[in-house]
């Protein structure tokens, strides 16, 4: 099993844009082969000391996968190429982290 954060910065005030084509796409993400969990998360305030806010222009795509080999599948499959076209305008920066559990 692998876990993807990926940490998308949106244009200014274009978060909530992001987040309604994102919850039309995990609908169809769920349902592949290897797709254990997808979802979005924004900050959440708190008085936690050690918290560090994203930001308000930021979401990030928490996945896990039973593979490589099932994410790599997923980043080609039609309806991500579809997505990726529609939500180009919105997005100002991707950075994906591809993680292994030890724990």
């Amino acid at each position: 099993m692998i876990h993807v954060l990926a940490q998308i910065e949106t244009v200014p005030g274009r978060r909530e844009e992001f987040l309604a084509e994102f919850s039309e796409v995990a609908i169809l993400v769920r349902k592949e082969v290897g797709c254990l969990e997808y979802g979005a998360a924004i900050d959440y305030q708190t008085d936690i000391s050690l918290q560090k806010c994203l930001g308000d222009n930021v979401v990030l795509i928490i996945e896990k996968w039973d593979s490589t080999e099932h994410l790599k599948m997923h980043l080609v499959a039609p309806h991500m190429t579809d997505y990726r076209n529609r939500i180009k305008s919105i997005v100002q920066g991707i950075t994906l982290r591809v993680l292994e559990p030890k724990v």
